[in-house]
């Protein structure tokens, strides 16, 4: 039995949790400072929660004192002090941040670490990132890399086609930080809401635009190697639109905490969503020019105790199948371990890392 630390109590945090309680083989305290919001944690004899300041890295560090890891699913601004608490405990530290600047700190923080830091294990940057890898390596040459992810309501009923599936803050970043991309063979930061494109993915309509933040750091591990190489957030069309209006010619990018008390305020949250995955490579191999992709739909849990929506038990799968992986020796236990030095057979035969399976257990990219 392997003792956890999961900081932070939100939805995704609680997620988490349980799935690991649940294993029978991880002991988890959740650490919080609100005290309300521990109050709504999973009710489960391997859960436990404390009420600490995340931002107070010596408080942190205490609670953090023989812990066999500390999983951080707190907002992206809390990332670097907890990142700091773990170095100072000992233990081994895992996030889910898509924020570029924070996960520059904790990349220098595990230069000198003892034991693995392991950054940006959800969906993306986190899944996507090794399914893409994967693909990547079958080619002898790349040309191009497409990344696309989006976690969408089933339902939208709003001109925004958006519902509230995961943290405003984190949506709002993504939307507003520059991107890092490779075009024509070079490392480039790209305007984040361009780059608009259509396709269409099991029948349904969607749209892509950049966004900052879902690549981790394969741009830096494909430099050299590959083309052009890209991410984009999946919205249904006409989102990018309102969105860049809202931004851009009502300048709420410089007032985030606003647009985020508006996306509160207007923007109904769902357990009721979709998470769409969308990889292709385009590249050499034995000569020819040649295409492959892995596409996924994964849907929400059907409603009841214990459901949880697609954002979130794909979010939390990641993170718990790196630690698992980390548990039993399949990842270095020392410095960075980036996401393209997991294998993807190994996350998806894994008990978490099986919510990436599609609804038919066959991957498209097989």
């Amino acid at each position: 039995m392997k003792q956890i630390v999961v900081t932070g109590a939100g939805r995704i945090g609680a997620t988490i949790a349980g799935m690991l309680a649940a294993s029978g083989d991880y002991s988890v305290t959740v650490a919080d400072r609100s005290a309300e919001q521990l109050a709504t944690l999973p009710a489960h004899p391997g859960i436990v929660g404390v009420e600490v300041d995340l931002s107070d890295t010596g408080a942190l560090a205490t609670v953090l004192e023989g812990k066999f890891a500390v999983l951080n699913a707190a907002p992206y601004h809390l990332t670097v002090p907890i990142a700091e608490a773990a170095a100072k405990a000992g233990t081994h530290y895992l996030d889910l941040t898509e924020d570029v600047k924070s996960t520059r700190r904790v990349k220098e923080i595990a230069a000198a670490a003892g034991t693995a830091f392991i950054p940006q294990c959800g969906l993306a940057p986190g899944f996507i990132t090794i399914a893409a890898n994967s693909l990547a390596r079958r080619f002898d040459a790349l040309h191009d890399v497409k990344m696309r992810v989006g976690a969408l309501p089933q339902f939208p009923a709003n001109a925004l086609n958006y519902n509230l599936t995961w943290s405003p803050e984190g949506v709002i970043n993504e939307y507003c930080e520059p991107c890092e991309a490779i075009v024509d063979g070079q490392l480039k930061e790209v305007a984040p809401m361009e780059g608009l494109e259509e396709f269409s993915l099991d029948g349904v309509r969607y749209e892509a635009f950049n966004t900052s933040g879902g690549l981790g750091s394969i741009c830096q591990s494909l430099a050299g190697r590959v083309r052009n190489l890209n991410y984009r957030t999946i919205r249904y069309p006409g989102h990018a639109a309102i969105m860049k209006i809202l931004l851009n010619d009502l300048r709420l990018s410089e007032r985030r905490d606003l647009l985020k008390e508006l996306f509160e305020h207007a923007l109904p949250a769902t357990m009721q969503d979709v998470v769409v995955i969308f990889v292709t490579i385009t590249g050499l191999k034995n000569g020819r020019l040649l295409q492959e992709s892995y596409a996924n739909t994964v849907h929400a849990d059907p409603a009841g105790p214990g459901a949880h929506s697609a954002i979130q038990k794909t979010t939390a799968a990641g993170i718990c199948t790196v630690l698992d992986l980390l548990a039993a020796g399949l990842l270095p236990a020392k410095g960075l371990v980036q996401q393209e030095d997991i294998a993807l057979d190994d996350f998806l035969a894994n008990r978490f890392g099986r919510t990436y399976l599609p609804e038919d257990r066959t991957a498209r990219a097989a």
